[in-house]
């Protein structure tokens, strides 16, 4: 990403920010500094408990503005928001956009210069800045606390709240120390600091979890739908990864994504082929030297149709709006962590794709790994529980976001935007598959994991077996017609299903649900996914998908006009322009482009899609008719306005 705006120390305001009266004031705000006419939903709850003087447990999803929950009020009464963030790249990133709305904002890191620093902390003692980025380990300091409390901070927003969690997937031993650290700065005399914690992944025990550990007591808690419709979900058994990848690829040909592998070999050869083959494909891992992660990093911001073949240290902090599509080619850790990754595509509202690829081997490794590992025993059953929820949602007979959301105690019903609902999966009548399975928890009491209830199901008397007389039960043998790894997706489609689950007061207990005993008993019908074979021919699906993929070429390095003509991929908000304000909406990402590579920051700090595509409808031709356009805010009018009213002044002829 790039980091010379958030490397220096950033000049105040130049526009004079004052409180706007109470009246109307978070809608009158918003327009003021964001350019925008109205708020997202959830959005105004929030803001209104903030503006309250509550302290706050937001928990929205990515992409419906959690980050405005703190940066608004902040601009709307006096006093500093401190902004805790995990990641370096997340606070240059958010400073970089508010300087360019022109907000006096800064980043206190160890990245900047001494004498940056430097600066910055003058112009925290002269309280110029309005909202200041740190991250946790340097709150740890005395004097970083000592500097806050004399810059007048009132406010302490904490970004990415699940890293608290220590059997999260994300978590910081900093971030437990965060209540100390405002009771610190607050000066330890009654006083106290706001508290505004934001999230998009916390299932309800790591809600739990953040409010027992940040807030000194119960805070308003806010929980928006996790639902993200418009990413469309799948999920497939590995036939060859290269292939199945590539073919993905070739659908959003000239379109950015990211694809995640779980090991840095995996990434330097699955990045290697797809370059060999013409594709953008940038690899990125902990492995590589700090200053090639961040050049492909910047890289994939900076350029349209940059594809980055990642390990999970790729992600947190990445705010590319128009990413289309995200891969996995291996199992990710958790739910929580798929939900996160898939997460970083579509945040412009536009549909993208999730493509996950599984297989038993996967499964294997991932068990091994737990078993194997130095954590301890409390810590190894949490995470096979989680590697459970993960192969339940795999695995799932029902619709995938249905699945997905209850994860995270949320209802819904069948989306019609996934492999389940669409019909992809062959089904059939699984009412004497889910009986003998169900026959063989209640008999075992329900102390097992699948792999063993599996070997009882198939007859196989191993050591476990024997020792727990196991093979002296009615279910050993009855289920010689699977193979142990189909009698595993069955358990698992069970679960999914709601027709097991984990005790509440015995998470290594599996209990038959109601729903369950209505199977069992065999008053319910039930469908259960079947697989479907591996396809003939892998030698030949891995060329021709790569054959597919050759003609791909980085958008942005022709000229307009000299490109290779292809189907133009269009917003969908952009579906119903005319032929010449699609060409229209051409001009201006080409004008945004020049804008964003003279000044080295990433298109869409410029202007979103979304923003050009209201230009283009609305062909606004003089400044006042520009500043009308949603998102075109005050200071963006001042700073880009005239360039782009050229672009709309030579498109006269649109309509």
């Amino acid at each position: 990403m790039q980091s010379s705006d958030a490397r220096t120390p950033a000049a105040p305001s130049t526009e004079k920010i004052e409180a706007p009266g109470r009246s109307g004031e978070a809608r009158d705000a918003l327009k003021r500094f964001f350019g925008f006419d109205d708020f997202r939903p959830g959005q105004r709850e929030v803001l209104d408990a903030a503006l309250a003087g509550e302290n706050i447990l937001a928990v929205m999803p990515t992409g419906s503005g959690k980050s405005l929950c703190y940066q608004l009020p902040a601009l709307m009464r006096p006093g500093l928001t401190i902004v805790v963030s995990p990641l370096i790249a997340l606070m240059r990133d958010q400073v970089q956009q508010l300087r360019e709305r022109g907000i006096a904002a800064a980043a206190l890191n160890s990245v900047n210069s001494s004498a940056d620093n430097a600066e910055i902390e003058a112009g925290l003692r002269q309280r110029r800045y309005r909202l200041v980025y740190v991250a946790p380990e340097r709150l740890a300091r005395a004097d970083t606390r000592a500097l806050l409390r004399e810059a007048g901070a009132n406010v302490l927003a904490i970004d990415e709240a699940h890293c608290v969690s220590q059997w999260g997937h994300d978590f910081r031993p900093e971030y437990a120390d965060l209540s100390t650290v405002a009771r610190s700065i607050a000066g330890g005399e009654g006083g106290a600091l706001q508290l505004i914690a934001v999230t998009a992944t916390a299932d309800p025990p790591t809600r739990a979890e953040i409010i027992a550990k940040l807030f000194p007591s119960a805070p308003r808690v806010f929980i928006r739908s996790f639902d993200r419709p418009n990413i469309h979900l799948a999920m497939r058994r590995k036939a060859n990864v290269l292939s199945q990848i590539a073919t993905e690829i070739d659908r959003h040909r000239g379109e950015a994504g990211i694809v995640y592998c779980a090991s840095r070999k995996g990434v330097e050869k699955l990045s290697e082929t797809l370059r060999a083959a013409g594709v953008p494909a940038l690899p990125y891992h902990a492995g590589l030297a700090p200053d090639i992660r961040s050049a492909h990093q910047d890289e994939f911001l900076h350029r349209e149709g940059v594809v980055i073949v990642a390990t999970i240290a790729f992600g947190m902090g990445i705010d590319k709006p128009n990413v289309r599509f995200v891969c996995h080619a291996d199992l990710p850790q958790s739910v929580e962590a798929y939900y996160q990754e898939i997460g970083r595509a579509g945040r412009d509202g536009r549909p993208a794709d999730a493509l996950l690829l599984f297989g038993e081997a996967d499964v294997r490794l991932r068990e091994r790994q737990i078993a194997e590992g130095e954590a301890a025993p409390e810590r190894k059953r949490l995470e096979r529980r989680k590697l459970n929820a993960l192969l339940a949602l795999c695995e799932t007979p029902r619709c995938r976001r249905r699945t997905l959301l209850a994860a995270f105690g949320e209802e819904s019903g069948p989306c019609g935007n996934c492999d389940i609902c669409e019909g992809r999966w062959p089904f059939y009548n699984g009412a004497l598959a889910a009986k003998k399975a169900l026959s063989a928890i209640h008999r075992t009491s329900g102390r097992f994991f699948y792999g063993h209830l599996a070997n009882l199901l198939i007859g196989n008397a191993t050591a476990a077996i024997v020792r727990h007389g196991h093979e002296l039960l009615p279910t050993f043998g009855v289920g010689k017609e699977f193979t142990p790894a189909e009698w595993r997706s069955v358990f698992r489609q069970l679960q999914a299903a709601e027709l097991i689950e984990q005790a509440a007061d015995d998470r290594d207990r599996w209990i038959i649900t109601p729903a369950g005993r209505d199977v069992l008993t065999g008053g319910a019908a039930l469908e259960l996914r079947a697989e479907i074979g591996l396809p003939s021919g892998r030698r030949m699906g891995v060329t021709q998908a790569l054959q597919r993929i050759e003609a791909v070429a980085t958008e942005e390095d022709a000229p307009v006009g000299e490109r290779e003509t292809r189907r133009e991929r269009l917003p969908d908000k952009a579906a119903d322009l005319t032929a010449m304000q699609a060409r229209l909406f051409s001009a201006l990402k080409a004008r945004r482009l020049e804008i964003a590579r003279a000044q080295k920051q990433p298109p869409f700090v410029i202007f979103h899609d979304s923003v050009l595509i209201a230009m283009a409808r609305a062909r606004p031709l003089s400044l006042g008719d520009l500043a009308l356009v949603h998102g075109v805010g005050p200071a963006k009018l001042q700073r880009y306005g005239a360039a782009f009213l050229d672009v709309l002044a030579g498109h006269e002829g649109a309509n």
